[in-house]
C-alpha cells in the first residue's frame, strides 16, 4: 500500500534539537494518517447481470486481455502485469465464480465465461485486443473471441490448445470426475500436483495447491463439466471455425501439440515451446515465459487480420 508523505526540506536550525519524542510521534502518527491512494479492483455486471471484477493496469496498444484458468483467478498473472503494462494497457478479471466476482450462477459454461470477458472488454472501451488464456482460460477466450469480432486480432494461449480436437468419451471424463465430486478438495490437490514441476518453488507449489483447492466446488465441477463436454461433443473445434483469427500457444512440455488437428479449424495455429516447463509456466517460469509471450504477441502483430464475418454479433 503506498503511502503519502509530505517532507519538508529545509531545516529551522536549532527548532528541530528542541522537538520533544512526543512531538516526532505525532508527526509520524499524521504521516500515516493520509489517506492511500489505492487503484481498486473494478466492477462491471455480465450479460446475466453477474458481478465480474477487473483490474486495468498501464496504457498503450494492443490491449492485452489476460483470462485466468480453472479454479484460478486474476493473481495468477502477478508476474505479467508489471512486465506488460510497461508498453501495454494490460486488463485482468475474474471469471464468475472465482476470485472476487459473483457466484450466483447454476450453470458455468465457457459461453458465460465469453460474456465475462466481453463485459470487462467493452466497459474498458478496449478496441484493439489480444486476448490471453490460461489453460481453461483457451477455451473462454475462444468464446469471447466469437462474441467482439470487431475487438478482438488475436488469441494467445498459456499451456493451453495443444489438440482441440483431443478425444475423450462421456466415461473416460465421468471417471477422471469422480474423485473431484466426492471429495473435491483432497482430490484436487492430487489432480493439479501432476501438473507442477517438482522444481517449481515449495512455497508457489503449496500455494497453487491450496488456492485451487479451495476453490468452490460447486462451481469448478461444473465449470470442468461444461469444458470438457465440449471436447466430447466436437465444439471445442468448432468455435474456431467461427473466430477467424490466428492463434499463438505459449507451452509447455507437458502434453504433446497436434497442429495439424488445430491448423485444420484455425486461421493459423503456431506454438512456442519451453523446454522443461509445467502448466503454471507463466507463474514459476516467468523469466522465459513473459519475453516467450512477448514474441507471441509480435508474430500475431505481423499477421493480417481478416474480416471475421461468420462470428456472431
Amino acid at each position: 500500500m503506498k503511502i503519502k508523505a509530505i517532507i519538508m526540506g529545509r531545516t529551522f536550525g536549532h527548532t528541530k534539537h528542541r522537538l520533544s519524542r512526543l512531538g516526532c510521534l505525532g508527526w509520524l502518527i499524521l504521516a500515516f494518517a493520509i489517506p492511500a491512494q489505492a487503484e481498486w479492483p473494478h466492477v462491471v455486471r455480465s450479460k446475466d447481470g453477474v458481478p465480474i471484477s477487473y483490474e486495468v493496469h498501464g496504457s498503450g496498444e494492443p490491449t492485452l486481455v489476460f483470462v485466468h484458468g480453472w479454479s484460478c483467478d486474476a493473481r495468477y498473472w502477478r508476474e505479467q502485469v508489471p512486465y506488460f503494462s510497461k508498453k501495454n494497457r494490460v486488463v485482468i478479471l475474474d471469471l464468475a465464480g472465482h476470485g472476487h466476482s459473483g457466484l450466483s450462477r447454476t450453470k458455468y459454461a465457457m459461453s458465460s465465461f465469453g460474456e465475462d470477458v466481453r463485459a470487462v472488454t467493452e466497459t474498458t472501451d478496449s478496441r484493439r485486443v489480444i486476448l490471453i488464456g490460461h489453460s481453461m482460460g483457451g477455451s473462454v477466450i475462444a468464446e469471447a473471441a466469437r462474441l467482439m469480432p470487431d475487438r478482438v486480432i488475436g488469441l494467445i494461449g498459456a499451456d493451453t490448445l495443444e489438440n482441440i480436437e483431443f478425444p475423450m468419451t462421456r466415461e473416460e471424463f465421468q471417471k477422471m470426475l469422480t474423485p473431484l465430486e466426492e471429495n473435491f478438495q483432497a482430490a484436487t490437490r492430487p489432480f493439479i500436483s501432476q501438473m507442477i514441476s517438482t522444481n517449481t518453488d515449495s512455497q508457489l507449489r503449496d500455494w497453487i495447491l491450496s488456492d485451487m483447492s479451495a476453490a468452490p466446488p460447486a462451481v469448478a465441477l461444473s465449470a470442468m463439466n461444461e469444458m470438457m463436454t465440449q471436447f466430447i461433443s466436437g465444439d471445442a473445434a468448432k468455435i474456431f471455425e467461427q473466430i477467424r483469427l490466428p492463434v499463438i500457444s505459449v507451452n509447455g512440455e507437458l502434453w504433446p501439440i497436434n497442429y495439424e488437428a488445430n491448423r485444420r479449424h484455425m486461421l493459423s495455429y503456431d506454438a512456442i515451446v519451453l523446454k522443461n516447463a509445467d502448466h503454471f509456466l507463466m507463474m514459476n517460469r516467468s523469466e522465459e515465459f513473459n519475453p516467450a509471450l512477448e514474441r507471441a504477441i509480435r508474430m500475431l502483430l505481423e499477421k493480417p487480420v481478416k474480416p471475421n464475418a461468420e462470428a456472431a454479433p
